[in-house]
């Protein structure tokens, strides 16, 4: 019955992105009327010149435009050779949760029995109790020494691991203040922004001091530049 429930929800999963393809591969003739559109649209503007609607400039602009527009009509890839293209990515959709079936059932534990909310809240539970002794022995620590810095970059490791950004993103703050470093506080302003589901005046602050003490060709630095250059 579960595999009847699992085939069920792919199929669900999969019909937008099926009927997407079926309705980009049903689009005949796109590239032909948009050419007798253009076409027409250059027609119109030599009309409105002649009887003195536009004037010459207006009709050189307007006609260059148009013109722009009719040429990468033409040169647009044809439907058919579109169509064919699909067919590929169609198949795929469809085979990708076969494979993901047959290599659950040769690798998986399908038998294995569902645990309990208690066991599974129990477990929880005793991280957070660890996590939470972990933090003490670390605040416990000379705050200006490596051995602390480490302690807080385990903690919040930790605490991204179980899903507590914010947790996570505060103990990072922490290993930032006892030593600066870019990478990491790059991703505490990433953390506090993915916690609080907005860009704060924080995270652009973590993020202007990342940048100015990273190298150029740090891999993050265009999303950080990006969102620092949004209002």
């Amino acid at each position: 019955m579960i595999w009847l429930v699992f085939a069920l929800a792919a199929a669900v999963a999969l019909a937008p992105l099926l009927l997407s393809l079926r309705r980009a591969a049903a689009l005949r003739g796109r590239k032909e009327a948009d050419l007798a559109l253009y076409r027409a649209q250059l027609a119109e503007l030599d009309r409105d010149r002649a009887e003195g609607r536009i004037t010459s400039a207006e009709h050189e602009a307007a006609t260059a435009e148009t013109g722009r527009r009719l040429i990468a009509a033409a040169d647009a890839a044809d439907p058919d050779a579109a169509h064919g293209r699909m067919m590929p990515v169609a198949l795929a959709l469809l085979l990708v949760p076969a494979l993901a079936l047959g290599i659950y059932l040769t690798t998986g534990s399908p038998g294995l029995p569902a645990a309990p909310f208690a066991e599974v809240k129990a477990q929880r539970d005793a991280e957070a109790k660890l996590l939470a002794e972990l933090r003490t022995r670390v605040q416990a620590l000379d705050q200006t020494t490596d051995q602390a810095r480490q302690g807080w970059l385990l903690l919040g490791d930790a605490e991204r691991a179980r899903g507590d950004l914010a947790a996570a993103a505060e103990a990072y703050k922490r290993a930032l203040a006892i030593r600066f470093d870019a990478d990491l506080a790059f991703r505490a302003g990433t953390l506090l922004m993915a916690a609080r589901g907005e860009v704060t005046e924080e995270t652009r602050d973590l993020y202007r001091r990342a940048l100015a003490a990273a190298p150029p060709d740090a891999r993050w630095r265009p999303m950080a530049e990006r969102l620092l250059a949004t209002p």
